[in-house]
């Protein structure tokens, strides 16, 4: 989604997409929303896990933005980001003298979130020693700067990401089972984008409309043979690789860009099939990569058959067309309009 506040300072409340952009109609991301809505008023720990790019913080800044603590700040820590040896003195604060540099006291982020939320981003990367410390200030709500003498108590809500599997993690003695359980109160598993190919045309839509508002642009609706092609792709950059897509096409304004990233990265083996040998070496690129998208098309409507046990209202439903258009479609590619057929 779009990009947020600095991870250094609290985050103010941004505007996020609607819950029909953000969730979509996947029954994974249905069954979501159905849980955040339950958890949103309670300012109990959340845990939300994911791959790379699947959208963790825009769940963790909607449960703030709709939580008892709205009008309190986010405040983001990014734990890769920070050396392990800083680390600390940027989540609990220091006094002056703590160590060599220190020539006044500063508050961490801890305090900085009093009365909001602390956003723990990829906390399965802290060292063994902080994962202590911040165990103790979970349990007990108070902590001490570092270099300091009295303890400070703060209320707030503890969120935490990761795209690491932490109960792996605890196995191989990397990270602390005690932490996990108190940091795993309610657990939100975001699906990646392959997984819930049926929001990608919403997605999108969205995120086409958001860069042409914003570069002032009046970019084309992509097209349905581009939206199949992009709902066959596996997006490894999950939703952040689909923005940053619809953001290149917003800007230089050509399908084929997609087309051709797509096919590029995922369908290597398609392309040398849809190329033939010629004699001078020239091919037509407009004519490979239409009929690239046809057979991807193609792929991606039997496989939607098959999953809705060819059902053709369902599948007509869950790619996003209308009834009259798949049937069109099925003809077109040359599949059976049923499965007794295609034994």
């Amino acid at each position: 989604m779009a990009q947020t506040a600095t991870a250094s300072q609290p985050q103010q409340n941004q505007a996020l997409p609607p819950d029909e952009v953000i969730f979509g109609r996947s029954e994974p991301m249905v069954a979501i929303r159905h849980r955040v809505e339950k958890i949103i008023a309670a300012t109990i720990p959340v845990l939300i896990q994911g791959e790379s790019g699947s959208g963790k913080e825009v769940i963790a800044r909607l449960i703030h933005q709709r939580s008892p603590l709205a009008d309190g700040p986010l405040v983001k820590v990014n734990c890769p980001a920070i050396p392990g040896t800083l680390l600390e003195s940027e989540l609990f604060g220091y006094e002056k003298g703590a160590f060599t540099g220190a020539y006044g006291a500063k508050p961490g982020r801890v305090e900085a979130a009093q009365g909001g939320v602390l956003f723990l981003d990829e906390i399965g990367d802290l060292d063994l020693s902080l994962q202590a410390k911040l165990l103790q200030f979970l349990q007990d709500g108070q902590f001490c700067r570092l270099g300091g003498q009295d303890d400070t108590r703060v209320e707030l809500r503890v969120i935490c990401a990761t795209n690491r599997p932490l109960e792996q993690d605890i196995a191989n003695g990397t990270f602390r089972q005690d932490l996990f359980y108190r940091i795993n109160v309610v657990n939100l598993q975001l699906p990646a984008l392959r997984d819930r190919a049926v929001d990608i045309p919403d997605l999108a839509a969205y995120f086409l409309e958001f860069y042409d508002a914003k570069y002032g642009l009046k970019t084309k609706p992509i097209s349905d043979q581009t939206l199949s092609l992009m709902q066959s792709y596996g997006w490894p950059g999950n939703v952040r690789e689909l923005e940053n897509l619809v953001k290149r096409y917003v800007i230089l304004g050509s399908e084929e860009t997609i087309i051709a990233e797509l096919i590029n990265h995922n369908q290597t083996t398609l392309v040398p099939k849809l190329v033939p040998n010629s004699p001078d070496g020239r091919i037509s690129l407009k004519r490979v990569t239409r009929e690239a998208v046809r057979e991807l098309e193609r792929q991606v409507i039997l496989k939607a058959l098959q999953a809705n046990n060819w059902n053709r209202k369902r599948t007509a439903w869950a790619l996003s067309i209308s009834y009259r258009a798949l049937m069109y479609k099925i003809r077109d590619a040359g599949l059976p309009p049923n499965r007794s057929d295609a034994r």
